[in-house]
């Protein structure tokens, strides 16, 4: 069972702009439409977990849902999600802990954590396993810090790293327990 980071950062360590905005993950000339490792990070995955902010970021973009698995929000404010949603996003609220160890025991042994506030909750309570974090070589100077603080220090190995588009460089981590 692992719950796994995977998202893109500035170099100043920003996943949003500001203005809550992403365009700048776009600035660079992807000809080949590159993935970047995304498809077979979604096949690795049983399920999302996100945060009600990002859900409305990817509702944003417009078109098809882009997701075949299962996506959980973590809202205490939602109490429905859009109607062509019902099948594939469920509303989740209450201890994290909790909320973790019920999504393992229904089968979703694979999750996928996104969302710079609930990444954020998950470090916190030391659920991260692993981070997939892609750093974009911009500064953005202000905006969604990936990173919040936390209770303790938690230690990550360098697993491998990758060039993509000979700019952005993709880190991945994997957390180290403690003894």
């Amino acid at each position: 069972m692992k719950n796994i980071v995977y998202i893109a950062t500035s170099l100043d360590g920003y996943i949003a702009d500001k203005h809550g905005g992403i365009d700048w993950l776009d600035e660079f000339e992807n000809p080949e439409q590159e993935d970047m490792g995304f498809a077979k990070h979604m096949a690795s995955i049983d399920a999302l977990v996100m945060g009600k902010n990002t859900l409305d970021v990817v509702l944003s973009f417009g078109g098809d849902w882009p997701y075949s698995k299962p996506v959980f929000v973590l809202s205490n404010s939602m109490s429905s999600v859009p109607e062509s949603l019902q099948d594939n996003v469920f509303i989740v609220s209450g201890d994290i802990k909790h909320i973790v160890n019920m999504l393992h025991k229904q089968g979703f042994k694979n999750l996928y954590i996104d969302g710079g506030q609930v990444i954020q909750q998950f470090l916190q309570a030391e659920l991260i396993d692993e981070m997939v974090i892609t750093t974009i070589p911009t500064l953005l100077g202000d905006g969604a810090r990936l990173f919040g603080s936390l209770l303790q220090f938690q230690r990550f190995t360098l697993v491998d790293s990758t060039v993509y588009l000979n700019a952005l460089v993709q880190n991945r981590y994997r957390r180290k327990k403690r003894d």
